[in-house]
């Protein structure tokens, strides 16, 4: 079994248009991820952990237990009785793109560092065969915890956990761009495998196509290299070698709120079955391919199901 560890934050979600039809659901990043993961493994090959910090209020503990439904071991994620879970809303445009709206700046997530028990839970990752974060899981922390997770990520890769890492800026979250980026050069040393989304990459490096993020990448010595391009596909840099990986067009996208969170999912799936990159990528893709086709971080869990038949 292999055993793999998602830091970072889960939100509140209300999906829909201000004054009008309101869906309260949840999602983050590293969640959503963590959650496909689960839904398409198997628990005997893979175990899925999530690693985060929620409230005592009925709201967080509904998503803790939905949480674990789908499958994800909840060991690590502590409680905060003077903090809650943050909020966001996620309004869409006719072509199914979006945009967010965030109330987190107390969010119990934020401080995961500070909490009194997170010591115990960092001493215990030390045996899990990878951990996974994003660079929302480093924009949400204050400068000093930041800088106190990448020492914490350094003594990790030296017990051997393997760094998987999506870039996923969000420009709001960063003071400015300098900072944002001066956090990820000292982050992309520790990593394994990069899985990035072009968009982001040229946005925060003014890259002028996924050969220049791979190049600049290559050079933090990262072993894998996964550029997400949408609904082109992927491509991936390893051995020095880079294949593209084209993906199904889908006439139907409603939403694509979690679509490089649901590649992420798919990707690692296989990847922790040691499976060849590509067709890693495929997997991505094909699960990216069904989440984009309904509303909402998180879809209904019968959606993918069939594909726990396919990865496995």
């Amino acid at each position: 079994m292999k055993k793999i560890a998602l830091l970072g934050e889960c939100m509140i979600e209300l999906n829909g248009e201000p004054f009008g039809n309101m869906r309260q659901t949840y999602g983050g990043d590293s969640l959503n991820t963590a959650t496909y993961l689960a839904r398409v493994s198997l628990p005997e090959k893979i175990a899925v952990y999530y690693v985060s910090a929620l409230g005592t209020d009925k709201l967080s503990q509904g998503m803790l237990e939905h949480w674990q439904a789908d499958g994800i071991h909840t060991d690590w994620v502590l409680r905060d009785e003077n903090r809650t879970a943050g909020l966001y809303l996620i309004q869409l445009d006719k072509q199914g793109e979006r945009t967010f709206l965030y109330w987190r700046n107390q969010s119990a997530a934020r401080y995961l560092l500070q909490h009194t028990d997170y010591p115990a839970v960092l001493k215990q990752l030390k045996a899990v065969d990878m951990l996974y974060l994003s660079g929302i899981s480093l924009a949400i922390l204050s400068e000093k915890d930041r800088t106190l997770l990448i020492q914490q990520l350094a003594e990790l890769k030296k017990s051997g956990v393997k760094i998987a890492f999506d870039s996923n800026f969000r420009p709001k979250l960063w003071d400015n761009l300098k900072q944002a980026q001066d956090s990820y050069k000292q982050l992309l040393p520790l990593v394994d495998i990069a899985l990035v989304t072009f968009d982001d990459e040229q946005l925060l490096w003014n890259d002028t196509d996924e050969q220049a993020t791979i190049a600049r990448l290559s050079q933090f010595g990262i072993d894998t290299i996964v550029v997400k391009q949408g609904s082109r596909g992927a491509v991936f840099y390893q051995n020095g070698k880079q294949t593209f990986v084209p993906t199904t067009k889908i006439n139907n996208v409603i939403d694509t709120t979690s679509a490089g969170d649901s590649f992420n999912a798919g990707f690692l799936s296989g990847y922790l079955q040691d499976k060849p990159l590509e067709i890693c990528c495929l997997q991505g893709n094909q699960l990216a391919g069904i989440v984009i086709q309904h509303k909402g971080a998180i879809i209904d869990k019968s959606a993918t199901e069939h594909l726990r038949n396919q990865f496995n």
